[in-house]
């Protein structure tokens, strides 16, 4: 699993922990849906630091809570 898919999934599971949709998240991280629904999209996964940044913001983490999460501990190498 490359680090994309991680960030997606990650936020996929944080949303569903909390109950809240990707509307409800693009309000409270201050992001247009569109932008969360291209990073969920598994053929487009457009995400930068800037949306994660928002996006923990909205669901008040940090970037070091986000990325401490064991799914970020054996990804694959993006350099090929």
């Amino acid at each position: 699993m490359g680090v994309k898919d991680a960030v997606a999934i990650h936020f996929q599971e944080l949303c569903s922990e909390r109950d809240i949709k990707i509307n409800k998240l693009a309000n409270l991280s201050g992001v247009t849906p569109s932008t969360i629904y291209s990073m969920m999209d598994e053929k487009r996964r457009e995400v930068s630091i800037v949306t994660i940044k928002k996006l923990c913001d909205g669901l008040d983490i940090s970037l070091k809570e986000f990325f401490s999460a064991s799914i970020f501990e054996s990804l694959e190498q993006e350099i090929k």
